[in-house]
């Protein structure tokens, strides 16, 4: 039984949860960003921010693009994946647990590979993926601005992907991509929490991937959004140091050159 069992499909919670829990989550993040009590907590002061080459209206705009993308190739994929003559039964708790790993394993290598070669390709860098990256200091919710061809790959296929290898059933999803949703939102919210679930439990978290953000990182910590496993294999790790600014927050410093 779940709260929206009999006023809501799960195909459409599946759809629309996602991107309704993006804005709450990031909006809340974007909200106490500029607190003072907060100070002590950021990663970048007041004055990096000016580093971004984008306004956030803008940010705003493009993030609204992709999610309106996003949200018709999932009702698409829902059609085309459930038959509703059939009642869905859910597997035990087990086999669900199951399934949430093997599509973060997947989401994580296809994520990995697409964000790399993004990279790598200088005719995809210059005209694609250098639209995330205006986002010199990330922000919550920046985090899905992206060109709309980028999200298209690396997102929204990248789920889809991990939702058709893992088998899990539309109800499953449902909590998958919202706690996908709120890991990539919390990967650039551009604060060092305490007490902060993700990044106490996950070492790709927000100091990792706002390396990755850095000039000396962007050939590094490719990452995303829940392990470091493919870094780690394939040389593209980059370790880095928390350490405190004499005027309040943190630094995540990289410790190679």
């Amino acid at each position: 039984m779940v709260p929206w069992e009999g006023y809501l499909s799960d195909e459409t919670m599946g759809t629309f949860a996602p991107i309704v829990l993006y804005w709450v989550y990031a909006g809340g993040y974007q909200l106490i960003l500029h607190r003072r009590p907060l100070e002590r907590y950021r990663l970048h002061t007041r004055a990096e921010e000016e580093k971004n080459l984008v306004s956030l209206p803008a940010v705003v705009r493009g993030v609204l693009l992709q999610q309106l993308v996003q949200a018709i190739v999932a009702m698409i994929l829902f059609m085309v994946t459930s038959d509703s003559s059939v009642t869905v039964v859910q597997p035990p708790i087990v086999v669900q647990i199951f399934q949430f790993l093997i599509a973060m394993l997947v989401m994580d290598s296809w994520q990995y590979f697409v964000h790399r070669y993004m990279h790598q390709n200088k005719f995809l860098y210059r005209h694609i993926h250098s639209q995330h990256h205006r986002l010199i200091v990330p922000y919550a919710i920046g985090a899905l601005y992206n060109h709309p061809l980028e999200g298209l790959l690396l997102d929204t296929l990248g789920g889809a992907i991990s939702f058709l290898v893992s088998g899990m059933t539309p109800r499953t999803a449902v909590f998958f991509f919202c706690f996908a949703v709120l890991k990539t939102v919390d990967d650039h919210c551009g604060l060092w929490l305490p007490h902060n679930i993700f990044q106490n439990l996950f070492q790709n978290n927000t100091a990792y991937h706002d390396i990755h953000h850095q000039l000396q990182g962007t050939k590094y910590n490719y990452s995303q959004p829940f392990f470091s496993i493919w870094d780690r294999i394939l040389g593209t790790h980059m370790p880095y140091n928390l350490v405190s600014r004499k005027e309040g927050g943190f630094e995540a410093r990289p410790l190679r050159d």
